[in-house]
């Protein structure tokens, strides 16, 4: 099992969902970077579960434990290492799935890929759990990165059939992107708050679950990081995307709706702004050839609805070779877009920092 990413920055998994707790190994960072560890906090905070109504009742602190690579508030060069303790964990609930294979779940990929030996409990290491490590990861990789100037800031553009408004994909600016941290949900129209809040507690009541999507941006790049075919800043940034469990689909600027215009209307136009070359539209998002253009990259991603969901659900029970039913007990979230706004926040701080090799 490999759970590593980056060549230049790179960012080792482990543990899982029931063990005793999980964490990351970061490899490559420079000596000498100052880290605000309440800021890192933080960061934490926003994903974590336990919160509200609108996630799993289970209580996690994710404080993340410094095992080595920082002295003095510095990191060291060396590897920087973190261990998340898990505390709220309830393995009995989960008994039942050594036989019987959630639907929308890894149980039976992963059980056949690891030969039965893979922890069921929670989902182990398929678990989003694994994504409190990488949003520390990607809180380190974004304190970097705003020294350089560069920031990195994402909202929930959908949730089940409530749409937000879009990013003004020329025009963004880094007060927009801080305003949204301050919001009970991370919207650019507020009237859609309540409206999301509305649509993930019914999901809640029916015994449901409800997905979404989620904007980012980053703004602050200059022009010229990336490289054309496998190491395109959209590749790097995919790669990532899509090693967060949820996540099932990603555009970069208008995406599919390329596929209804013509070259004249696509093509994004240079003009000088300032002296500096720009864009007169966003269409690639920030992107050509691979290649950043100076404008704001901007992509967005598919959160497939939370798969443990209380209706039952017809399953197969791998043991006795059988058809049967399964209803999913135990404590999960009935969306889990709202706390993965900060999860893709970190893959796309983490991409951008391989990308450009400090």
């Amino acid at each position: 099992m490999n759970s590593s990413f980056g060549k230049n920055i790179n960012i080792s998994l482990f543990g899982e969902s029931h063990g005793k707790g999980i964490g990351v190994v970061i490899q490559g960072l420079p000596a000498g970077i100052k880290l605000d560890v309440e800021q890192i906090n933080n960061e934490m905070s926003r994903r974590a579960p336990g919160k509200d109504a609108l996630s799993t009742t289970r209580k996690e602190s994710d404080i993340p434990k410094i095992q080595s690579g920082i002295f003095e508030g510095y990191t060291t060069g060396a590897p920087l290492a973190i261990v998340i303790e898990n505390s709220d964990t309830k393995s009995k609930d989960y008994s039942i799935l050594k036989s019987h294979m959630r639907p929308g779940h890894a149980d039976y990929p992963g059980n056949i890929r690891y030969g039965g030996f893979n922890d069921y409990r929670g989902g182990g290491h398929f678990s989003g759990r694994l994504t409190a490590p990488i949003v520390f990861a990607g809180a380190v990789a974004k304190q970097i990165l705003k020294s350089q100037g560069i920031t990195i800031g994402a909202h929930i553009s959908q949730i089940g059939n409530v749409l937000d408004k879009k990013f003004d994909a020329v025009n963004i600016d880094e007060k927009e992107l801080t305003a949204l941290l301050s919001k009970e949900l991370p919207v650019l129209n507020d009237e859609n708050i309540v409206k999301m809040k509305d649509e993930i507690l019914l999901a809640k009541q029916e015994g449901d679950s409800v997905g979404g999507k989620i904007e980012c941006a980053i703004i602050g790049t200059k022009a010229g990081i990336g490289n054309p075919f496998f190491d395109s800043v959209e590749s790097t940034i995919s790669h990532l995307a899509f090693s967060v469990p949820a996540v099932k689909g990603i555009n970069f600027g208008i995406g599919e709706n390329f596929a209804n215009m013509r070259g004249s209307c696509a093509n994004d136009e240079y003009c000088l702004t300032g002296g500096e070359i720009k864009t007169r539209t966003n269409n690639n998002g920030g992107i050509t050839g691979g290649i950043t253009n100076g404008m704001p990259i901007i992509f967005e991603v598919v959160i497939k609805p939370t798969p443990s969901i209380s209706k039952e659900q017809r399953t197969v029970d791998i043991t006795s070779k059988t058809e049967t039913t399964l209803e999913i007990t135990g404590r999960h979230d009935p969306c889990i877009v709202q706390r993965a706004v900060v999860v893709i926040e970190a893959i796309a701080a983490i991409g951008i920092l391989e990308l450009i090799k400090i």
